[in-house]
């Protein structure tokens, strides 16, 4: 079965003809289903989101059911031919099959479209290619694009074949086209590799250096779309780039926020994950994502508005456990369900009912990054978070010693002050507890709080 959805084209002019696409969505039934069932609309929707992404016009879309895969095209021949009626009609210049394709399967749909097709991968990649801005995001794209094109160059360039070596020697052909390429292809590989190498020390040295000021790392992450940008927008006051489109945000950006009690954090906005991820990326954007796997707090923010939010959360838990971090036992790890602004009343009601009956060490933070509601709580979670694995302890300093409570300020959370009958200040101070030792040595007076 096929279903067709037409698209209407954004009104805004724009600089030339865009390419004219047609956007294929492949759906398993029967016994080839997927676990976790995803919406096929929904399905369809993310997928026309990503074309549109590259500014595409997206004159079609379609849903095909397949009771079974096809080692030459994916899709069954009378499938095939539907859909390469449909290209012709409509003049198409690319279609966008939304899933991984083999480079056979590339090569032959190709041919029966008289199109270029791209799988998901590709567009995926394409979609990174053009957002990258950072030198860093720059190479990390081209390392994964290039590492993907090299497994899909095939054998069948042979009209392009060098017909002598390059010296006259007499005999068969040299070194063909495709050889050339992948040679090529493997020198730029390991030149990336080198760059990339030493972009990895230099943040690896910013990294360093922030963890000598006492500013923990609050990082995001999330399904594209989730609403990431926004919170972070919300939560820095930052200006953020923050548009209803897939992969909007690419390079990452760290801003700094004050919680309740006067301390301050560094937040971190990551690139968004999605379904099927291509493993070049994650692997590309390993260094990136090391922001992650260093933080000291990891908001998980799910759009709990989308009727696909429980797939996209296992999604997001997938890429994080290949970074070594399980969001079921991992401590660090904060659910923030955004967009509550977009249920009705009684969906909020079962929302809140629901996370309730979360145990309080698990419960999800109920966040709208838009109107700013639950941004109190969420920086209270955020807080508490940290403070979990620090240690608090009261510092009594002369009145003169101005420049003590300034040090105390810079390097830990002040969370109280007293000024006593005789002048004393004290100061309850929350820090790392390797920097208690520390404190013990510059200060006299140094005890527990009352209540420990």
């Amino acid at each position: 079965m096929i279903e067709t959805t037409e698209f209407s084209r954004p009104a805004e002019d724009r600089r030339g003809p865009r390419t004219r696409a047609l956007v294929v969505t492949p759906v398993l039934g029967g016994r080839h289903a997927p676990a976790l069932a995803r919406g096929n609309d929904a399905r369809l929707e993310e997928a026309v989101g990503l074309a549109l992404a590259i500014d595409l016009d997206v004159v079609a879309s379609k849903l095909v059911t397949l009771s079974e895969i096809r080692p030459a095209t994916f899709m069954g021949k009378g499938k095939v031919e539907e859909l390469a009626e449909l290209a012709k009609s409509e003049e198409v210049e690319l279609v966008v099959v939304d899933t991984a394709l083999t480079p056979v399967q590339q090569r032959n749909l190709e041919k029966a479209f008289s199109a270029k097709v791209i799988d998901r991968t590709g567009l995926i990649l394409e979609i990174f290619g053009q957002r990258a801005r950072t030198r860093e995001g720059v190479l990390q794209v081209e390392h994964a694009h290039l590492t993907w094109q090299k497994s899909r160059l095939v054998r069948s360039w042979t009209h392009l074949e060098r017909q002598r070596g390059g010296f006259g020697f007499l005999g068969g052909p040299g070194e063909t086209q495709i050889e050339a390429d992948r040679r090529m292809i493997t020198e730029r590989i390991l030149k990336i590799e080198r760059e990339l190498e030493q972009v990895k020390r230099t943040r690896g040295l910013h990294r360093a250096g922030r963890k000598r000021v006492p500013y923990p790392v609050v990082a995001l992450v999330g399904y594209t779309n989730a609403g990431k940008s926004t919170l972070f927008n919300r939560l820095t006051r930052a200006d953020v780039t923050a548009v209803d489109m897939l992969f909007a945000t690419l390079d990452p950006t760290l801003r700094q926020i004050r919680l309740p009690h006067g301390a301050h954090a560094i937040l971190s906005d990551t690139v968004g994950f999605i379904s099927e991820l291509p493993t070049q990326l994650v692997a590309a954007f390993r260094a990136t994502l090391e922001e992650v796997i260093e933080a000291d707090v990891i908001l998980h923010v799910r759009d709990i508005s989308h009727e696909d939010s429980d797939a996209q959360s296992a999604d997001v838990a997938a890429v994080l456990r290949d970074l070594g971090i399980d969001p079921e036992t991992d401590e660090r790890v904060v659910e923030v369900w955004n967009k509550v602004d977009r249920l009705d009343s009684a969906a909020r009601g079962v929302l809140a009912a629901t996370a309730a009956r979360r145990d309080p060490d698990n419960r999800p933070a109920l966040m709208s990054a838009r109107t700013g509601e639950g941004e109190a709580a969420l920086l209270s979670a955020v807080e508490e978070r940290l403070s979990a694995r620090r240690e608090t302890v009261v510092v009594t300093l002369e009145p003169t010693d101005g420049a003590g409570e300034n040090w105390l300020h810079r390097h830990g959370d002040v969370m109280d002050r007293r000024v006593g009958d005789d002048g004393a200040v004290s100061v309850t101070v929350r820090v790392e507890p390797e920097r208690v030792e520390g404190i013990r040595r510059r200060f006299a007076a140094v005890d527990l709080p009352p209540s420990v």
